[in-house]
């Protein structure tokens, strides 16, 4: 099938991109990019270098006539949303308003959306299922909140099909410094150059780590599964930040004695999601043991 991806040239997008074309599908690869590089993409995939808010997407849409759109691009660093919320909401609110409009007029089947655990805000209990409340806490997570909101209502306007996925903290090759799994880019950097790591308060706060390529098998399920749900796609496994540095200083083969700074505001405390129902209504499961993932990114980060 003819798929449109936007954030085509991110993290997460590059490595979806990478799937699909060894699936069999046909991209059309989307990416302003701010955040993401063409050097991420196979050669051969045409880049249309588009911001998801330019109303030109919608012409790109109705040329290509794509059967799913994939929504992966967004401003996804919450202490940007915090200092600038309105950047924020141009791309992740006014812009997934334009995907949707350009996937409905040009006549596509489904909306794969990126939302993230961030919409949870601080849950009552762990790993999160994926009825809990919606209590976001930065411009970020309202943001995300919202886009899922529009995706719903245009499933039920205009009977455009969509499957939400909240993603926990995404890791693996190609990633950076931004977005919610970011410190390990920051420590597989400072490990391998010998530089100092910090960790803050006590290391105590936990995340959820999910490897790339778990995450991109959850998009390709979401193609033709998930009729108008919302699903975790974590691993149910909470990893505190101290621990998470042994981990990665263990795979890049460096001392692991990280500094110390203050707890920094607004750091949630824990997050876990809950995978069980991606199982029922994906098919979905996590299969990458965190070393192993960890082993892979490192490794990537030293071949570059």
């Amino acid at each position: 099938m003819r798929i449109l991806v936007t954030g085509a040239a991110g993290f997460i997008g590059s490595h979806l991109v990478d799937r699909l074309l060894s699936d069999g599908h046909e991209v059309v690869a989307v990416d302003n990019l701010a955040s993401g590089s063409r050097g991420n993409l196979a050669d051969g995939v045409e880049l249309h270098a588009l911001d998801v808010a330019d109303p030109a997407l919608a012409a790109l849409a109705a040329k290509t006539e794509p059967e799913v759109v994939c929504h992966l691009a967004a401003q996804v660093s919450v202490r940007v949303s915090v200092s600038d919320p309105l950047l924020d909401a141009r791309s992740n609110v006014l812009g997934t308003i334009n995907v949707l409009e350009a996937a409905r007029a040009a006549g596509a089947r489904k909306t794969v959306f990126t939302s993230s655990c961030a919409v949870y805000g601080v849950p009552d209990a762990l790993p999160v299922g994926a009825d809990a409340p919606l209590r976001p806490r930065s411009p970020y997570a309202v943001s995300k909140a919202t886009g899922e909101t529009y995706v719903q209502a245009y499933y039920e306007l205009h009977g455009l099909d969509f499957t939400t996925l909240a993603l926990a903290n995404v890791y693996g090759p190609r990633q950076t410094p931004e977005g919610e799994a970011g410190v390990i880019s920051i420590f597989t950097a400072a490990l391998l150059k010998g530089e100092p790591t910090i960790v803050f308060g006590d290391g105590s706060n936990t995340r959820d780590y999910v490897y790339v390529h778990d995450v991109v098998d959850a998009y390709v399920r979401a193609l033709s599964e998930g009729s108008g749900g919302r699903f975790n796609i974590g691993t149910g496994v909470q990893t505190s930040d101290r621990e998470l540095h042994g981990l990665v200083a263990a795979a890049a083969g460096a001392a692991d004695a990280p500094g110390s700074a203050p707890f920094r505001l607004g750091d949630l405390p824990a997050m876990a999601l809950d995978p069980a129902p991606a199982l029922a209504g994906l098919g979905w499961r996590p299969t990458t043991p965190l070393a192993d993932g960890l082993a892979a990114t490192v490794e990537w980060a030293r071949s570059r």
